[in-house]
């Protein structure tokens, strides 16, 4: 019966029913003793009778019905293939009120989902401004709508002290602020609106902290300094939050169409450039995109470029440079050093290791320091060197406990010595790595490692929290050695630091040495380790070698 409706099945019940009541009325109107002509005919008219009436009340109860539920499957499937703006038909709320009515109740709570859906996915729920889905998908079609040469801007937003609100305050008090932050916007979008009498601006959330508003009609590039002026006053107004004023500002960066770009991807590009040249000015203003940020942001694109090729091709290399005793001028460890051998020139980490954390390519970059030093620190043992090889860790690694299992794994699938290996970590990453973290590095400590802190100086450190670190050494920084050969006070601190040091049960490094009256300096006040151009500059495996079996002299005077 598949492909047949409920009404015809039901006519074809009927039909039945009246062809069962035509034989029942046709055998009680008739008895086999007394079978004639006419008592026939009599019994056959009345089963005839009977037959149409019973057929008559079934098609009118059951097929009506019935129709009205294959109206109601038909519209259910009009539903399911997306329409739902069409009503319920009439014969279902006649004949089948109840279904009517549960129908009508489906589509309403189907409706109100679907609007429920599509805020979600369309709006920010804190700000209830478009999100940054539909941010994109409305100034986009602002911008196809524009005629050439029309003028339009893009400012991106960024609040500058949101953080400290949502660490001080809470979460809770943090989204009451960018809702805050969301209405004064859209009165700003408003007052210059009705004022130049033009097409509302789009304002939208991107994320955390970044809101985007879109001008997209201008009547001179002077208006859109004016309107930032009235962002940055809006903003730098203090909010009233949990019974106090509290004070943020906003860094924004503007971007004018069609000087900065015509699609919306040139213009978030340019604006948040902007943006972040304003944080860099000292945040609270607003910065216009110029070719200088241009220039900067082709050299990135084009450092990133060469930074993805340069792994790919296998163009970074790792140079040692020596650590001597300054008690007799052995060599006592060295430390590896990333370069890159750039086409154009080996270039030095300062002028790549920023741009490699901020793509995410460091991570790839230390993977491939990792296995280089376990292989250089394999053969170092077969050749029966005793020095330590030590190595810097990045902040993004440093994040990852799986860093240093990693760093543990090829240690010993190279079989390389662990006592060989040295663990460079700067002051500032020490005070904050995780439990995790510390416990990966207490793995490789107890395998032989030793850990040394770098930049020691430079940042804010919690002694009692240094106190309980698993360190070895602890590296002074430059900036603390520069000027001891010539001035009291830095020997006096550099003095204190080193016996601050020997205090923690550490020995005491000074890298950065350019001179002998500095090492010599720094022999006498008690530091354990010296490194540094005075002492050697950094160099290729084979000259390290040659260097560590006691051809450089300059050991010797170093040492005193």
């Amino acid at each position: 019966m598949e492909g047949f409706s409920l009404k015809s099945r039901a006519i074809a019940f009927a039909m039945c029913a009246g062809a069962v009541a035509f034989i029942l009325a046709l055998a009680a109107a008739s008895t086999p003793e007394m079978i004639t002509v006419e008592s026939a005919g009599r019994a056959l008219i009345a089963a005839i009778v009977c037959g149409a009436m019973c057929w008559a009340s079934a098609e009118r109860t059951i097929a009506s019905t019935a129709e009205s539920i294959d109206a109601a499957i038909e519209r259910l499937q009009g539903a399911a293939n997306g329409d739902l703006q069409s009503g319920i038909p009439e014969r279902v709320g006649e004949s089948v009120p109840q279904l009517a009515r549960a129908m009508d109740g489906l589509f309403s709570q189907l409706h109100a989902n679907l609007e429920s859906v599509q805020r979600l996915a369309m709006f920010d729920p804190v700000t209830s401004l478009p999100n940054r889905t539909n941010f994109r998908r409305a100034a986009e079609r602002m911008l196809a709508e524009l005629p050439p040469g029309a003028i339009a801007v893009l400012y991106f937003i960024d609040l500058d002290r949101f953080k400290h609100v949502n660490d001080t305050l809470g979460h809770a008090t943090g989204d009451a602020l960018l809702g805050m932050v969301a209405n004064r916007l859209r009165a700003v979008a408003d007052r210059f609106a009705a004022e130049a009498d033009a097409r509302p601006p789009m304002i939208g959330r991107l994320a955390g902290d970044e809101f985007t508003m879109f001008f997209p009609a201008l009547r001179n590039v002077r208006d859109a300094e004016r309107i930032g002026r009235g962002i940055l006053y809006a903003l730098s107004e203090p909010f009233d939050l949990a019974d106090q004023e509290v004070s943020i500002g906003a860094s924004i960066g503007i971007a004018l169409r069609p000087e900065h770009g015509n699609t919306l991807h040139d213009l978030m590009r340019a604006a948040d450039a902007a943006m972040y040249h304003a944080k860099a000015m000292g945040r609270g203003r607003a910065e216009h995109f110029t070719e200088i940020l241009a220039a900067e942001i082709a050299d990135r694109a084009r450092l990133e470029s060469d930074l993805r090729e340069a792994v790919d091709k296998d163009q970074f290399t790792l140079v040692y440079q020596p650590q001597v005793s300054a008690a007799d001028g052995r060599i006592v460890a060295a430390e590896a050093l990333l370069r890159w051998r750039h086409p154009d020139g080996l270039k030095m980490p300062g002028a790549f290791i920023q741009r490699a954390e901020e793509t995410g390519l460091i991570v790839e970059i230390g993977e491939w320091v990792v296995e280089s030093v376990a292989e250089t620190i394999s053969r170092w043992g077969r050749l029966g060197i005793e020095q330590r090889l030590a190595v810097n860790i990045s902040p993004r690694q440093l994040d990852h406990a799986s860093f240093f299992r990693k760093l543990r794994e090829a240690m010993l699938a190279a079989n390389a010595p662990a006592n060989l290996l040295e663990l460079e970590i700067t002051e500032t990453l020490a005070m904050h790595c995780s439990s995790e973290v510390l416990d990966a590095i207490a793995l490789l400590r107890a395998d032989g490692a030793t850990i040394a802190i770098d930049d020691f100086g430079t940042g804010y450190s919690n002694i009692g929290r240094l106190r309980t670190l698993p360190i070895d050494r602890i590296k002074l920084d430059r900036s603390l050695i520069e000027h001891v050969a010539t001035s009291a006070e830095a020997r006096a601190i550099a003095q204190a630091v080193i016996g601050l040091i020997h205090g923690l049960g550490c020995e005491a490094v000074a890298e950065g040495i350019e001179a002998e009256d500095q090492a010599t300096v720094l022999r006498v006040i008690g530091c354990d380790i010296l490194q540094g151009y005075a002492v050697a500059t950094p160099m290729e495996e084979d000259a390290f070698l040659e260097w560590a079996r006691g051809v450089g002299p300059q050991q010797q005077r170093i040492a005193g």
